[in-house]
C-alpha cells in the first residue's frame, strides 16, 4: 500500500493567489476561508504536512487564512510566473520523493459523502499503489477551462478508469478525436477536479519538460501525458462535484453546494423559496 503523507496545494498564479483567501461559510455553518476548508479536507484523509505554493510576500495573509490550521504550513514562494507545472515543481524537495496529494488553490471540491473529496482520493491511492488524478464527467461546453483525460473503465472497478493520454483545455474535435470514453453520456468527457496523488515520476517529468521549455510557462497536464506512457495511472470518479472558483459566479455557487449539503440546508432552501415568491411574476 502506497505511503502519502504530504500535500501541496498551488495557489501563485496570477488570477488565483487571492481566491483561497476567500470566506465561506462552510457546512457545519461556520465562516471559513476557501484555503481553510481545503486544509481540513486535506486532515480528513490524515495528511498533516501541507505546502502552499504562493507569490512573494503573500506569507501574512496566508496565515491569516488559515487560522487554527496554520501551524506546520510550509509556503513555497514562485518567484516568477512560469506557469502551473513550474509552480508544482517547486515542491519537489518537499515532497521528498514519495508521492503525494496535491490540489489547486482556486477549487472547492465538495463531497456527496460520508468521506471527503481527497480521502476518498486518497484511499484509492493507497489501494491502486499508482498516481490517481481525480476527475469529473463534463460537458463539452466547458472543456476549455479544464485538463482532461482519454481512457478506458478499469474492469470490476466502479469510477475507475487507466489514464492513456492527457489533454489540456481541449477543444471539442481534439476531445472528439482523443479522448473518448465508453459508458460516458455524449458529449460528455472526464476533466480533472482539481486534486490528485500524483508520484515522484511526476517531479521527473516535469524537470524534462522545464529544462526543454526555457524559460516558457509549462502545464501539469503535459507532464501528465507522459507520466501515462511511464507508469500505471488512474483516474477516479468522485462523489462529490468541483467548483471552480475563478468563474463568474463560482464563489456563489460554492457557497450554494456548501449550504445544501451542510446543518443550515434547511434554513438556506427556505430562504430561496422566499427570494423566488418575492420575485413573483418577474422570474417569467
Amino acid at each position: 500500500m502506497m505511503n502519502i503523507e504530504r500535500a501541496v496545494i498551488t495557489a501563485a498564479g496570477p488570477g488565483q493567489r487571492g481566491i483561497p483567501l476567500q470566506t465561506l461559510v462552510d457546512r457545519d455553518g461556520v465562516p471559513r476561508s476557501a484555503l481553510a476548508i481545503l486544509l481540513r479536507d486535506i486532515q480528513d484523509a490524515g495528511i498533516r504536512k501541507v505546502a502552499v505554493v504562493i507569490r512573494p510576500g503573500d506569507e501574512e495573509a496566508y496565515l491569516e487564512a488559515a487560522g487554527e490550521l496554520a501551524e506546520g504550513l510550509t509556503f513555497l514562494p514562485q518567484e516568477q510566473p512560469l506557469g502551473y507545472g513550474h509552480a508544482l515543481s517547486l515542491a519537489a524537495a518537499f515532497t521528498e520523493e514519495q508521492a503525494f496529494l496535491h490540489l489547486v488553490g482556486d477549487h472547492l471540491c465538495v463531497s456527496d459523502a460520508a468521506a471527503g473529496c481527497a480521502r476518498q482520493l486518497v484511499e484509492v491511492a493507497r489501494a491502486e499503489a499508482c498516481a490517481v488524478s481525480a476527475v469529473q464527467a463534463t460537458r463539452e461546453t466547458t472543456l476549455s477551462l479544464y485538463g482532461a483525460v482519454g481512457g478506458l473503465k478499469v474492469p470490476g472497478a466502479e469510477h475507475l478508469y487507466r489514464v492513456e493520454c492527457v489533454r489540456e483545455k481541449p477543444t471539442p474535435t481534439v476531445a472528439e478525436q482523443e479522448l473518448v470514453v465508453p459508458g460516458l453520456r455524449a458529449a460528455h468527457y472526464l476533466c480533472f477536479f482539481g486534486m490528485h496523488v500524483l508520484t515522484p515520476g511526476v517531479m521527473e517529468a516535469l524537470s524534462v519538460r522545464l529544462a526543454a521549455a526555457e524559460g516558457t510557462p509549462v502545464n501539469l497536464s503535459a507532464a501528465l501525458d507522459d507520466l501515462a506512457r511511464r507508469e500505471k495511472y488512474l483516474a477516479f470518479e468522485i462523489s462529490g462535484h468541483r467548483h471552480n472558483l475563478g468563474v463568474p459566479y463560482g464563489l456563489f455557487q460554492a457557497q450554494l453546494a456548501l449550504a445544501l449539503r451542510g446543518v443550515d440546508r434547511d434554513q438556506v432552501l427556505a430562504e430561496m423559496v422566499t427570494l423566488l415568491a418575492q420575485r413573483g411574476g418577474g422570474l417569467a
